[in-house]
């Protein structure tokens, strides 16, 4: 329950962070904002992705106590990368002088990265325990710190760089004024055993930062080249979708994941390789069960969305990249959070590397074509191509061959009507005045799918909310989660 309250108050405070921002910024440096983010982030995921893979997947409260070089090990590596991104920021800034504003956005984006990715590693390491309660004061924290410092900033300075170092700083603090209750006992230094940890988490987290990294470049490629051609005004336009939408699917797809995947492979380390492959299945329906029907109910309620929250610059452009973005935005989230885990619980992440090319060179070929003709609207739809391929590509590989994955294909297919006739239920409202449409929508869809769930037991839902209510029983031991 203290993962689900995290994931609703992260998701609705960083939805009104985004329009907040927005608001105060302007399309043009909001264009910018987005284009520093987008870098601070591709960075963060650099340098420090593949060590917060390694703590979900390497470490939990068994390791803490059976094999503490690993936190150890995490824990240098982690300094020893902060250290390398604060020269990078004092290097950028030394460029300031010879290229303006571009080293500006990039010493911020190194010192933001340093926030993100303390941050992330402080959320794994209590995902990896287990604790909710600590993941949820952690999320507490950080947006009761983000809300005031970023809007703060963005009011006293309208400067895209100084807010950026605001959002660093504000998860930077939040981890520390928490890091007591991460600190495991001190352990005696361990060479060997620190290195063989090292070329562990290299070799299961790097080609799973190659893919993420090629996912986080092609916005940021896409973002520039629509600055370039069109203005920073359009391409703020382009992030606002991007990054609200964006927002709505990885919040959603990660407060999944949280405990999805941690049970996956306590499944694998408790009963075995296929209890582990069988729970990543399981796993899978759940994340489409949500994702889907939440992209279908996105795309019902941005025209209200736009008319009622959307600052007034930016209506207009705001539906139609949403539009063109979200078929692209839900692929990726069913990569990250129900295809990805397949390769990851085998430890043979090799193929999100080709996904990833894959998606890139669809972005380009089709970017090229499409821009020409269509402009940033072009573009936008080069985007979601992109991640289609990746995606097919990714499901053809873990869904074909001796060592496919069984998926329970009842409730895939379960989760696609349901999604249809809640679409069919909440389309006539549409068109109703935005005040009235966003809650008409809200309310029927959620409870035209909601029921279809409860009483289909879509995805062992029913079942894990019984088991958590009824019985008194965790939630993660009923049928959507049992091994």
């Amino acid at each position: 329950m203290a993962v689900i309250a995290a994931f609703v108050v992260n998701a609705a405070l960083n939805l009104a962070l985004g329009l907040l921002i927005a608001q105060v910024l302007g399309p043009a440096d909001f264009g910018r904002f987005a284009l520093g983010t987008a870098g601070a982030v591709a960075l963060n995921t650099l340098v420090f992705e593949w060590l917060r893979l390694s703590a979900t997947r390497f470490y939990s409260e068994r390791v803490r106590h059976a094999e503490p070089w690993i936190r150890g090990m995490l824990d240098r590596a982690y300094l020893a990368t902060a250290l390398g991104l604060v020269g990078a920021a004092i290097l950028a800034l030394a460029g300031r002088s010879r290229l303006g504003d571009p080293a500006l956005l990039a010493a911020a984006a190194a010192a933001a990265a340093i926030g993100l990715g303390l941050f992330d590693y402080a959320a794994a390491l209590a995902r990896a325990r287990f604790d909710g309660g600590l993941y949820l004061r952690l999320v507490l924290i950080k947006n009761g710190l983000t809300l005031p410092l970023m809007v703060g900033t963005a009011l006293a300075t309208k400067d895209a760089a100084a807010v950026m170092l605001a959002g660093g700083l504000s998860q930077f603090l939040a981890a520390a004024l928490v890091r007591r209750a991460f600190a495991d006992p001190p352990i005696a230094h361990d060479t060997a055993r620190r290195r063989d940890s090292l070329r562990l988490f290299m070799g299961y987290g790097l080609p799973i930062v190659a893919a993420n990294l090629v996912y986080q470049l092609m916005p940021f490629a896409n973002r520039w080249a629509i600055a370039a051609g069109a203005g920073f005004a359009e391409a703020g336009y382009f992030s606002l979708a991007a990054d609200i939408g964006g927002r709505i699917f990885s919040t959603l797809g990660a407060a999944l994941d949280l405990l999805l995947f941690q049970i996956a492979v306590l499944a694998a380390e408790t009963h075995g390789h296929e209890a582990g492959e069988e729970q990543v299945a399981r796993n899978g329906a759940v994340v489409l069960a949500l994702i889907l029907p939440s992209a279908a109910g996105f795309w019902a309620v941005a025209p209200a969305l736009e008319a009622i929250a959307v600052p007034e610059a930016y209506r207009g452009h705001f539906v139609h990249y949403t539009l063109l973005l979200l078929p692209g935005l839900v692929a990726l989230a069913l990569m990250n959070f129900a295809l990805n885990p397949i390769f990851q619980i085998r430890r043979r992440t090799s193929p999100l590397i080709a996904a990833g090319v894959i998606g890139a060179l669809v972005n380009l070929v089709a970017a090229l074509a499409l821009a020409g003709s269509f402009g940033p609207s072009g573009i936008a739809a080069a985007q979601s191509l992109g991640f289609l391929a990746a995606l097919l590509f990714l499901a053809w590989r873990a869904l074909t061959g001796p060592q496919r994955l069984r998926l329970p294909w009842r409730d895939l297919t379960a989760v696609a009507l349901a999604t249809a006739v809640m679409t069919a239920a909440v389309l006539p409202l549409r068109g109703l005045d935005p005040w009235l449409a966003l809650p008409a929508c809200m309310a029927a869809g959620g409870l035209v799918y909601g029921a279809l769930v409860w009483w289909f037991d879509i995805a062992g839902l029913r079942s894990a909310v019984m088991a958590r209510f009824g019985r008194g029983v965790p939630a993660a031991q009923g049928r959507a989660a049992s091994p």
